[in-house]
């Protein structure tokens, strides 16, 4: 049988006793019927898993006991920065949870030219929260203990001074480069990837600038939600741990 997990944002340690977070607790009592006795397994993106029982499940809350901590190794050895062009809505969702599946190490969304998402400040703060609860969610699905980090919407001009990596490459269907045949990578590296309207020439330039290079996927277009989640694969597959 499957074993429940749940990301816990506090200190874990052996032999302490928390109150789990509301949202698990009313998933685990309403959905699961998990009473006391009952086994699941924390995270708090330490890279270990601490196996827990609980001893307190009702309308006011959940406990539990944590147990002792399994460290978890299935991090890919390449560390995949994605800078994605905000989608709307529901692809946004898709992006962040499959990428997160994939192994990805970070995400910095980027407001560009042709974005059809425009955040004010409120917006902003509270599509962020989503966003991070969306990668959560998908690393207590997929069995990973670090959470990737999602940073706060940004502009595209801003890229240049948000990303370590030397490597760094945007999607362009006209680039003379593919993941076929481009040079190992090792270590990390910067996948760019536009958003509904694709990068325009003014947002190529900003890449370019910051040290871009293009990279082909293929020989068809492939709309934002698919484009970035097949090249994160297929980078996986040649330099990651997708085999």
């Amino acid at each position: 049988m499957r074993t429940t997990r749940i990301f816990v944002d506090q200190p874990l340690k052996p032999g302490a006793r928390i109150a789990l977070p509301e949202d698990a607790a009313a998933h685990l009592v309403r959905v699961l019927r998990m009473q006391p006795g009952d086994r699941c397994m924390l995270f708090n993106g330490d890279g270990g898993e601490y196996a827990a029982t609980i001893v307190i499940a009702n309308k006011r809350g959940v406990d539990a006991d944590v147990g002792a901590r399994t460290e978890v190794d299935n991090e890919s050895p390449l560390r995949i920065a994605l800078v994605q062009g905000i989608a709307r809505g529901e692809k946004m969702d898709w992006i962040l949870q499959k990428a997160t599946e994939l192994g990805v190490a970070s995400v910095l969304p980027v407001q560009s030219d042709r974005s059809e998402v425009k955040l004010d400040a409120e917006r902003a703060v509270k599509r962020l929260a989503h966003w991070r609860s969306v990668v959560v969610s998908a690393c207590e699905q997929s069995g990973r203990a670090r959470v990737p980090e999602v940073e706060a919407a940004q502009p595209l001009a801003n890229v240049g001074t948000r990303l370590a990596s030397t490597h760094r490459y945007l999607l362009d269907p006209e680039a003379k480069d593919a993941i076929a045949t481009m040079p190992a990578i090792d270590g990390d590296c910067v996948l760019a990837v536009g958003p509904e309207g694709g990068w325009s020439e003014r947002d190529r330039a900003v890449l370019e600038a910051a040290g871009f290079k293009g990279l082909r996927l293929g020989p068809r277009i492939l709309r934002t939600e698919t484009a970035g989640i097949a090249a994160i694969a297929a980078l996986q597959s040649r330099f990651g741990d997708l085999v």
